[in-house]
């Protein structure tokens, strides 16, 4: 059948176009079923939308196939309907409880990255996962299978470091430390990361604030080769491009069944051999318990082994944020410091055992005691510098230049006793709240720990912000959820909440790579 192309001038993520349903019909189409677009000697394949007063015999086409076909509004091509995607059974298989072979996977993976699936048949896989779970043999598959279908980076020399945090810890800029000190020590770290999608910053996000991480793929290998490391945000690269996808469906969903496959591939993608994966654990943090933990160490360490990745797991203290600044330009500034020598103790502490575990696993006698002394030397700061500026930044950069939301205010201490707990998720909130991370400046400084003893009216946290109106719903929203618990011993307050409540409560979801 020959329609004429309008041009809709949308972008929707994947290869989508819209048809009356009268011409729907009698081509036997339902939504969300796939047709064959033919114009000269071009052809792509689409998902269907139909709409009931759309003009008849017209086919609107979003930028995805337009780019593709290379037309014009006005313009005929000929329609006929797609074979269903052979992926679809063995998704069906899997909804169904059924292990998936190696073939059936890569199907699934390959009709992920080419678009081929709606949104609902890939939720239908991810909830799949999800429920019934998946075999180390499924996440090998799948970790291959998101390699083998994106981009690679490979490199001359060796052997190539990374670090990774399965995230979940506000305040978690330890990248920023451990990446110059493995730098200065010799060692190929060539790092990219991920911006935030539920806290208030990424590690992207960080590094943005100091210089560009928008970087393809001839730039990082230009920044590496001439500083050891890169700090680079990993979405524009195409590395497991599936991930990215999948990534898209967890998220509404709430569920996060993909996080081993998703670390690892993008490890095995950037080229990594030796990598060191933190798992925080606590309460307020992604993994609850230390038995946890270590089911999911064992985890990573099999599948790393299965891809030829040598894997050591570090379990991590994360019942509070790491460090006092939770936001992008907060974080930054702080990362600053601590390089400079007068960081956090805690930060400063867990970047120097991350960096140390990767300096013993490349054979270096006292790890974590080497960290230190490139630390305290100031080379770990001067090769961070070095990073920023072939990156394109200002290497002379320094904590007063970055800056910060204009607009502050402090969440006080009602009564004078001790923290006792601190709620990593309401932090987060109250981050977000203020505008991080979109607005970099925004965010919050925590004005006490663990164990700090405050007075009544003391400050407990700054929140900063770029507009008096956001700056007054972050402090609102600290209020509500009571982000910082205070007593003058344990035990004194054993009443945490009262349930049903007055305040409306929705369990956050964390996911970030």
């Amino acid at each position: 059948m020959k329609l004429k192309v309008k041009l809709l001038g949308i972008e929707s993520g994947k290869p989508t176009v819209v048809m009356d349903d009268e011409y729907a019909s009698r081509l036997g189409l339902h939504p969300s079923d796939r047709i064959i677009i033919k114009y000269r000697e071009k052809s792509a394949m689409a998902i269907v939308n139909v709409a009931a007063t759309f003009p008849r015999k017209t086919l609107g086409i979003y930028d995805e196939v337009s780019n593709v076909l290379d037309i014009r509004s006005g313009e005929s091509v000929e329609v006929q309907p797609a074979k269903r995607p052979e992926s679809l059974g063995y998704i069906r298989d899997k909804i169904l409880g059924n292990r998936l072979r190696k073939r059936e996977i890569m199907e699934i993976v390959k009709d992920v990255v080419e678009r081929h699936l709606s949104d609902v048949e890939l939720a239908a896989f991810v909830t799949a996962l999800h429920i019934w779970g998946m075999s180390i043999d499924e996440a090998e598959a799948l970790s291959s299978a998101m390699v083998a279908t994106g981009k690679t980076l490979r490199w001359n020399k060796g052997p190539v470091l990374d670090k990774h945090s399965i995230g979940g810890v506000p305040g978690d800029k330890t990248t920023l430390l451990v990446v110059p000190i493995v730098a200065a020590a010799g060692f190929i770290i060539p790092k990219t990361s991920s911006r935030a999608i539920t806290s208030p910053a990424g590690t992207a996000d960080r590094v943005e604030v100091l210089c560009p991480v928008n970087l393809a793929m001839e730039e990082i290998e230009r920044v590496v080769n001439k500083t050891n490391a890169c700090l680079a945000w990993g979405g524009a690269l195409d590395l497991a491009p599936a991930d990215d996808l999948f990534i898209q469906v967890e998220y509404p969903l709430s569920i996060d069944p993909l996080l081993l496959p998703s670390i690892i591939s993008k490890k095995k993608a950037i080229g990594a051999e030796y990598v060191v994966i933190d798992i925080p654990t606590g309460r307020g943090a992604k993994i609850k318990t230390v038995g946890e933990a270590h089911s999911t160490a064992r985890d990573f360490i099999e599948l790393g082994k299965r891809l030829h990745i040598q894997i050591q797991c570090a379990v991590t203290f994360g019942e509070q944020p790491v460090g006092f600044a939770v936001g992008p330009a907060l974080e930054a500034r702080e990362a600053l410091i601590a390089l400079k020598g007068n960081g956090p103790f805690d930060l400063v502490n867990k970047a120097t055992e991350l960096a140390g575990i990767l300096l013993d696993m490349m054979g270096v006698k006292d790890g974590k005691g080497a960290t230190r002394t490139l630390l305290k030397s100031g080379k770990a700061e001067k090769k961070f510098r070095e990073i920023i500026a072939a990156q394109g930044g200002n290497p002379e950069v320094t904590p007063d230049d970055i800056e910060l939301g204009d607009k502050t205010t402090h969440f006080v201490s009602s009564i004078g006793s001790r923290v006792v707990w601190i709620n990593n998720v309401a932090i987060a909130q109250i981050a977000r709240e203020a505008g991080a991370p979109k607005e970099k400046g925004a965010g919050v400084l925590l004005r006490a720990k663990l164990g700090d003893q405050v007075k009544k009216g003391d400050p407990l946290l700054t929140i900063y912000s770029r507009t008096n109106q956001k700056l007054e719903a972050a402090l609102a929203l600290a209020e509500q959820l009571e982000p910082i618990g205070l007593s003058k011993r344990y035990g004194e307050k054993m009443l945490l909440r009262r349930i049903p409540t007055k305040i409306p409560h929705e369990k956050v979801f964390v996911l970030e790579r």
